[in-house]
């Protein structure tokens, strides 16, 4: 399993160093070194992971499915330079190195979120993404609807809020299916769409999505209240130093270690209609349980 991570992790990165500008002399140097700095050599790529997945489930080419793979990383790597910002959870260590604005500075940080978010578009927009200009419209507008009031942002919007002390079980589900869920979904989506995939096998990859991210974010939270943060490569605690509420805080570290377990069997249920093609993807969600980062 980690082997197939890793050396889908080196194709994205490479498709990656690729797709982002390089530093070039002039007023947008800094700009361009700190896109880069944000996004290159590090991370576990587990949305790209899952997009190129999927991808091969359905004969996708593996160009078309790396661009499509990059831009979901785009957009993941600006949601956390911006997470990181002193507005937001003022965080000051990122994937084991300092975090954008403080290798750089807050501006600096704000536009590389910024440009990385339009970039990613362009990427999904480019013909060479799928010569169906349908198909690419589709593309955007599942990175749009994941990423935006109805998804990411407004899963933030929420986890910002001073009501998010004060959400149930429900609430808090309702808050990761917006912040952490959506893009997981569109990842698997995503990948359906490129190869053309019917309504049910999407709707199928799209349960998959939904309790993977799920248990992901489960995973988070333990990993918050127990982790080691140079495992981790971030700092750990800060929901309980921010009073936030979150499964482990709700349920208990084992009760929430349980609710995970239960979403992970459910995710793998949903790709059984693949057989044995889907093994990996199976595979992949019993490592985002056991992860340790």
């Amino acid at each position: 399993m980690l082997d197939a991570l890793r050396h889908d992790a080196a194709l994205v990165e490479a498709e990656l160093d690729r797709l982002l500008p390089l530093p070039a002399p002039g007023p947008r140097r800094r700009l361009q070194e700190a896109v880069r700095y944000a996004v290159l050599g590090g991370g576990k790529r587990l949305r790209p992971f899952l997009l190129l997945q999927t991808a091969r489930l359905f004969g996708v080419p593996p160009a078309r499915a790396l661009r499509a793979a990059a831009a979901i990383e785009m957009l993941h790597c600006y949601s956390l330079v911006h997470d990181d910002l002193p507005a937001m959870d003022d965080s000051s260590l990122r994937r084991g190195k300092p975090t954008v604005h403080r290798a750089f500075d807050e501006a600096t940080a704000i536009l590389v979120g910024d440009a990385l978010l339009t970039h990613a578009f362009a990427v999904l927009a480019d013909p060479q993404t799928h010569p169906d200009a349908e198909l690419r419209c589709q593309l955007v507008a599942g990175l749009a609807g994941a990423g935006g009031i109805g998804g990411m942002i407004g899963g933030q919007a929420i986890d910002l809020a001073d009501e998010r002390k004060e959400l149930d079980l429900e609430g808090i589900q309702e808050l990761q299916s917006f912040k952490t869920g959506a893009l997981i979904v569109e990842a698997c989506r995503a990948g359906a769409r490129l190869g053309e995939a019917s309504q049910e096998e999407i709707e199928a990859v799209e349960e998959f999505g939904s309790a993977l991210g799920l248990a992901f974010q489960i995973v988070d939270d333990l990993l918050d209240a127990e982790g080691d943060p140079t495992a981790v490569g971030k700092p750990v605690g800060q929901d309980a130093a921010a009073d936030k509420a979150t499964f482990v805080g709700r349920l208990g570290t084992e009760a929430a270690r349980e609710r995970a377990a239960a979403l992970i069997e459910a995710a793998k249920e949903a790709l059984a209609t693949f057989g044995g093609r889907a093994a990996l993807l199976q595979r992949t969600a019993d490592f985002v349980l056991t992860r340790q980062v």
